[in-house]
């Protein structure tokens, strides 16, 4: 049947099927500084307790609100560059880029992004947050490296971010407003960012309202030169040729009477809100109520198809626009209650995704090497609606009585449930096959999931003395999983009985469902020394789970009958839990009299049952399947510097070498090979990651007077080489390092901030990712040249202006 079309629906599908945020558990402290002391100590609370970084006893990485700022960070994708062992790749506003940390990540990479992520636990303070949410309002950021199963849960087989919002004040009034304007090479059009945040005290110390709206208007770089003009009439390939160089888009004429174009069309407009109530009695009993929402609107991916037809390398070959609505809801009830020994902590949330997504099929039919171009004017497009729905609650205490034991307990519930329709429709191919269906919807296909998990936690800390302390935690995790989808083609066979016109319905014998359940116990332990207020060092050994599931796909009938058969064996129907297990050793100092802060640890992280997309032996479905095992090692090092007064200087570097440790027969897409799979060996990098990644940032500050300055800051960022493929088996590729660079200069004023920047200054070119893989580039089929390889693109530069208004 379909091969990669069911590779890529379903492996993308049942990533939602097995799999969901981390869910955030953070401290009962009110999260709003940031900066404290002289040595410009972060603030955090992943250790459910307030503590500077540089005291915090596990790898974590923090981004304060002023480098949110300064570097112009909107969201995850921007944090990458200064977090060490994080990879984000920028896929454009269709998606929000796959998060992968300390190369925990066996998928090859893709073009189109991910809106959710399965190894990396992500939320917004006590609930979960779906990935591309703004960084608006942020106190900081949190990035804790390595698995965090004990406290976090399910999702963080690699690690957790948190974003940190700032509370509301019920004492006083402030208001923030901020606009950035900026021209992009590559773009016809320039650029409007703007948000805005009020806090109002509605009652003093009682009642008070934090609201936070921003809205995003960002050019695209990417050209559709090649949009059908009557899909089904005009032809999207007006001279063939048996080779690639004698195929191409034809004279001006044909171009004009064919094509029509539309600049720029990976654009963004965003608008984002969150609210946040606080209902306080007084300063043992808070209730705070949240409600954010986020749309994303774009008409273009963010990839070329890398010269193919000798199109250009900012010019896209799709011959249909492929616009994408992303809508976010999150709302949350978060209650804290001192009862004087410990502190109450219960939270619930309901959270909500909706995305209409089109795009261009024509290049996947023809891959299937079906036939479909005798047709002479074929293409195809496709529409898809996502949906995920989401509650979960928590109720956990966490030790406030003071004295050497301090500890949290906490039971935690989820319930997520994913909803995908699909549709494939080729104009003019029901005429051209004498068969009537009007609206040429050849393929249909659903899935629907449900997951449910349970889990009950505890972790106690015991101060041995004023230096040493140690930790120690435990989690029982139960889930239920469930599965059903389905597949018809309307348009052929026995697919025209089934769903005759215009019914789009799924016949009970084209249907698949099944569960699936797994309980088990991660676990974790730490201990740090202080050898002085200068100087720690700590060790620990953390666990990370994720579920597993089953696959939407029909058991097979045994002995298999003449034919062809899409179907199941017993080992393809289902995959299991894969989980991490890391060990860490790492040390924190301060040197120079507080004025160089360092942090550096080694890791290694060793990775069993790793889920990986596959495809079935009878009829090349794509499911998930359980690989061998996996390592991942390395070092990761960050640098904070007060040079002088006014200079600063920060650098982070990682190093990361993840590779399989044995050999994994069939487990490698290989459309070049007979059965369509191929072997991966013991030693191979695992993909999607850097193994060298880097970034150094120096800033100036000239005071003016007592409340004003000038700063001026540059920075610099490599992002080292990336496996598209699983060790480069089935034509994958290295997807080159490259370097770039970012400056500011900025006036600070006492109620305003007004400053000039430029990211990409040197407008690097530079790909990203990799859709599909060479075996798909400049095949010729009956004179039609694919055009299914595809390559992400780095944004190009901007240069622009930056205000900011605070009272």
């Amino acid at each position: 049947m379909k091969l990669v079309r069911h590779t890529l629906l379903c492996a993308t599908m049942l990533m939602g099927m097995g799999t969901t945020q981390a869910f955030a558990q953070t401290a009962p402290a009110e999260d709003t500084a940031t900066e404290v002391g002289d040595d410009d100590a972060i603030v955090v609370t992943a250790t459910r307790r307030e503590t500077s970084l540089q005291d915090a006893p596990i790898n974590i990485s923090a981004v304060s609100s002023e480098d949110i700022e300064k570097q112009r960070i909107d969201d995850v994708k921007g944090l990458a560059a200064f977090t060490p062992g994080l990879t984000v790749t920028d896929t454009g506003p269709k998606s929000t880029g796959t998060i992968i940390m300390r190369g925990i990540s066996s998928a090859d990479t893709s073009t189109v992004g991910s809106n959710f992520d399965n190894a990396v636990g992500v939320y917004m303070g006590e609930v979960p947050l779906y990935l591309d949410f703004k960084l608006l309002d942020i106190s900081r950021v949190e990035v804790l490296q390595g698995p965090q199963g004990t406290l976090y849960g399910l999702g963080t087989l690699a690690g957790a971010v948190r974003y940190m919002p700032n509370r509301p004040n019920s004492s006083d009034w402030s208001i923030a407003a901020h606009m950035r304007m900026f021209a992009q090479s590559e773009s016809s059009d320039p650029g409007v960012n703007a948000d805005a945040t009020i806090n109002i005290p509605i009652i003093s110390d009682h009642i008070a309202l934090r609201s936070t709206v921003g809205y995003y208007d960002n050019p695209g770089f990417i050209d559709y030169n090649y949009l059908l003009r009557t899909p089904g009439i005009s032809n999207p390939q007006p001279v063939r040729g048996t080779t690639a160089a004698q195929g191409g888009f034809g004279t001006q004429a044909q171009r004009d009477a064919n094509f029509y174009s539309k600049k720029d069309l990976n654009y963004e407009r965003t608008f984002t809100t969150r609210n946040q109530l606080l209902l306080q009695l007084n300063p043992d009993f808070k209730v705070y109520l949240t409600y954010a929402h986020q749309q994303t609107k774009t008409e273009g991916g963010q990839s070329t198809q890398a010269g193919v037809l000798g199109s250009g390398p900012y010019e896209s070959t799709k011959r249909y626009t492929e616009p994408t609505k992303r809508v976010s809801d999150l709302m949350a009830v978060e209650t804290n209650f001192n009862f004087g020994f410990a502190q109450l902590v219960a939270t619930a949330a309901w959270t909500k995704q909706t995305s209409n997504n089109k795009g261009d099929n024509t290049d996947l039919l023809l891959d299937l090497d079906y036939g479909y171009e005798a047709f002479p004017t074929f293409s195809s497009f496709n529409q898809s609606v996502n949906e995920y729905r989401q509650f979960n609650g928590e109720v956990r205490l966490v030790s406030t009585h003071g004295g050497p034991l301090s500890w949290v307990i906490g039971g935690f519930y989820n319930n997520l449930r994913r909803n995908q329709n699909y549709q494939e429709y080729t104009p003019g191919m029901a005429n051209f096959f004498g068969v009537f269906r009007p609206d040429d919807l050849e393929y249909i296909s659903f899935v629907n999931t449900k997951l449910k998990e349970k889990a009950a936690y505890g972790e106690a800390t015991f101060e041995i003395s004023d230096k040493w302390q140690v930790t120690g935690g435990l989690r029982y995790f139960k889930y239920d999983a469930f599965a059903e989808g389905g597949t018809d083609t309307p348009l052929t066979g026995g697919g025209r009985r089934r769903t005759p016109y215009p019914l789009i319905q799924f016949d009970p014998s084209r249907i698949k469902s099944g569960s699936t359940a797994a309980d088990g116990m991660v676990w974790k332990a730490n201990t740090s020394y202080k050898f002085s207020d200068d100087l720690m060092t700590y060790f620990t050994y953390s666990t990370g789970y994720r579920t597993g599931n089953v696959n939407r796909v029909a058991p097979c009938i045994l002995p298999l009958p003449a034919g062809q058969n899409v179907c199941a064996l017993p080992n393809e129907l289902a995959y299991d839990p894969d989980k991490t297990r890391n060990m860490e050793l790492g040390v924190r100092a301060s040197v120079l009299d507080k004025r160089l802060q360092l942090t550096a640890s080694v890791f290694h992280i060793d990775w069993t049952g790793l889920q990986l997309p596959s495809q079935t032996v009878n009829g090349a479905v794509g499911i998930t399947v359980n690989a061998n095992d996996a390592v991942s090692q390395g070092f990761e090092f960050t640098a904070r510097a007060k040079i002088t007064s006014n200079l600063k200087f920060q650098a982070t570097y990682s190093y990361t070498d993840a590779h399989l440790v044995e050999n994994a027969p069939n487990i490698v897409s290989d459309s070049t090979q007979p059965d369509g799979k191929a072997d991966a060996f013991k030693g191979d990098r695992l993909p999607g990651s850097t193994k060298h990644s880097a970034s150094a940032q120096i800033s100036y500050t000239q005071p003016l007077s007592d409340s004003t300055d000038i700063e001026a800051t540059w920075a610099t960022t490599y992002t080292g080489d990336i496996y598209s493929r699983v060790g480069l088996r089935g034509n994958g590729e290295v997807i080159p390092g490259y370097t770039t660079h970012r400056a500011s200069l900025t006036y600070h004023g006492e109620h305003f901030d007004v400053g000039l920047y430029a990211d990409n200054i040197f407008n690097k070119y530079a790909i990203t990712s990799i859709g599909n893989d060479r075996s798909s580039y400049n095949v010729v089929r009956t004179g039609v040249v694919e055009r299914y390889y595809a390559t992400g693109i780095l944004t190009p530069r901007r240069v622009g202006v930056d205000f900011r208004f605070r009272y």
